[in-house]
């Protein structure tokens, strides 16, 4: 599967809050680095992190622009409660081997009323 198709079944998945069946699309030991938070190591701690980030709030993605350069996928997204951000997808065999993320954490813990951490 080429890096473009594959972030868009990412997005589908992550629109229905599937977080089983978005994991099945990183390799075992792929990293996720959203930078607004800790880098998750190996696909069983990413599926973790995105079980507890669907339980805490309800995300819609919706793309903007997919754009794909050989391996590369970059996903410039909003949501339609005015976040908007932006996601690197490096994808080997098939699979996500490493994706980085940029968003906006403050603004996305106001918009849904989660606790903004003090230290």
């Amino acid at each position: 599967m080429e890096a473009k198709d594959l972030v868009k079944k990412w997005v589908d998945l992550f629109n229905e809050g599937n977080a089983e069946k978005i994991a099945e699309l990183y390799h075992t030991d792929a990293v996720n680095h959203q930078v607004a938070n800790d880098v998750v190591v190996g696909k069983s701690n990413i599926l973790e992190m995105f079980k507890n980030e669907f339980a805490a709030a309800e995300m819609v993605c919706i793309v903007e622009n997919i754009f794909e350069d050989g391996q590369w996928a970059i996903l410039e997204w909003k949501d339609p409660l005015g976040l908007r951000g932006c996601g690197f997808f490096l994808v080997e065999d098939g699979k996500i081997k490493m994706q980085r993320g940029y968003w906006d954490k403050l603004s996305f813990l106001r918009m849904h009323h989660l606790p903004i951490p003090r230290d």
